[in-house]
């Protein structure tokens, strides 16, 4: 073997990346990372500012995911804390109903009478129980109109599939993909990072690096060279790196524009097949919090997130708040004056005087959550792309939109794994 073929190039820093190149230099492959901007994570990367860490919205990972155990065997910690079920809510008009989490909360909630209670606690007891490969081909809206036979109820099962997916396109969205990720959210939680998911970046870039992998910044690959195989990759400064092997942990349209003749694969179609995935947020640092008691909220009849992170993660100075707003975009185009002001007025719904103790805010008017809509026209998970590109050996992609196991940052990491398993099997070490 040349040392062409021994060397892996991996394109991209964010979290799909450099956990790719701790993989592949864990197995005693030689890896280069390429990433275009000065600094690493992607949309994982953290602001700091007075105090305040700032993830580009809501950031969560998911406990008993596949993200959650790549970390874990690559040494990654991420210490923080799950949300409460205290001050928890579900929204529906301009009332505010206990969020249902446990039985006393399902008791007690105002959203639904008696006979919505008992449906409710029957489709939430069975959620775990559904086999989801024999529903992946069905779109979520049909599942959950033959579920559920209260429209409280329906609406409340629509939100939670928003809330653990971030997606708000149920006649698209596939209900096997949209229940496992319900159930793994159920079955462990999520956790919110002490210090944001930089702390994550930075865990795997340290992992890529003791384990031998050479990380590049500002570093910008501009094409993949290839003939039936992978055989460099070009940078825009007009060099090149000669390669056995390219890991793209990129979005789709990216990785199409990067590889040489790309109509000729299958990266056309992957691209032109993916629905990407984006909400409307407002990310805001307070001084103080206006009402503690309303910590985490819901909406029903629209498709509205809001938690404070910093109440159980380390994100905010002593006695200031991190919280979050959002809004689930779906098909069509959202005016963003618009959308923020009704995120402005869902503040000012769940903490009035939020305007009076703000130290600093940025709202994102159309944030990219994922690349892809994990379609029931495409057979839900086992239907996405790669990681491997049929038509070029040595070629591979990573990232939210690939492979057949988990969603978001699941999907990110596990789809690196397996490209990086794949590059050892077919190349060796």
């Amino acid at each position: 073997m040349g040392d062409r073929d021994r060397k892996t190039v991996v394109v991209g820093g964010g979290l799909a990346g450099l956990a790719a190149a701790a993989f592949l230099a864990r197995a005693g492959r030689s890896v280069v990372l390429l990433e275009k901007s000065r600094a690493l994570g992607g949309r994982a990367a953290t602001r700091v500012k007075d105090g305040f860490h700032f993830n580009l919205g809501p950031h969560a990972l998911f406990l008993g995911g596949a993200g959650a155990g790549t970390l874990r065997e690559l040494g990654v910690e991420f210490p923080g804390g799950s949300p409460p079920s205290r001050g928890s809510f579900a929204v529906r008009g301009k009332k505010k109903h206990a969020l249902p989490g446990g039985f006393a909360s399902l008791l007690r909630t105002s959203l639904t009478g008696f006979s919505g209670k008992i449906e409710l606690a029957g489709l939430l007891g069975s959620i775990g129980k559904i086999d989801p490969g024999p529903i992946q081909d069905q779109p979520l809206e049909d599942w959950c109109e033959s579920g559920a036979r209260h429209p409280e109820v329906r609406g409340l099962v629509k939100a939670l599939f928003r809330l653990t997916t971030y997606v708000d396109d149920p006649s698209r969205q596939s209900a096997g993909a949209a229940v496992a990720q319900l159930q793994t959210a159920l079955r462990s939680n999520v956790r919110y990072v002490d210090g944001g998911w930089q702390v994550l970046v930075e865990g795997l870039r340290r992992a890529a690096e003791a384990a031998g992998a050479r990380i590049e910044t500002s570093a910008a690959a501009v094409s993949i060279e290839r003939d039936a195989s992978v055989r460099a990759v070009r940078l825009a400064d007009g060099t090149s790196i000669p390669a056995g092997s390219v890991v793209m942990a990129v979005g789709p349209d990216a990785a199409r524009s990067l590889v040489v003749r790309s109509e000729e694969t299958s990266l056309r179609a992957w691209a032109e097949a993916a629905i990407p995935v984006r909400a409307a947020c407002l990310d805001m640092g307070l001084r103080c919090l206006p009402d503690p008691r309303a910590l985490f909220a819901v909406g029903i009849d629209r498709p509205l997130y809001f938690s404070v992170h910093s109440a159980v993660a380390m994100l905010a100075p002593q006695g200031g708040a991190v919280i979050h707003a959002a809004k689930y975009l779906g098909e069509g185009e959202a005016d963003p004056k618009s959308v923020e002001t009704e995120l402005e007025d869902w503040l000012d719904f769940l903490q009035p005087g939020w305007r009076d103790v703000t130290v600093d805010r940025r709202f994102l008017p159309k944030l990219t959550v994922s690349n892809a809509v994990v379609t029931a026209e495409r057979g839900g998970t086992s239907g996405r792309p790669g990681p491997a590109v049929p038509e070029v050996r040595g070629l591979y992609a990573a990232g939210d939109w690939v492979g057949p196991e988990g969603m978001l940052s699941d999907a990110s990491l596990a789809s690196a794994r397996r490209a990086a398993q794949m590059i050892v099997n077919d190349f060796g070490r």
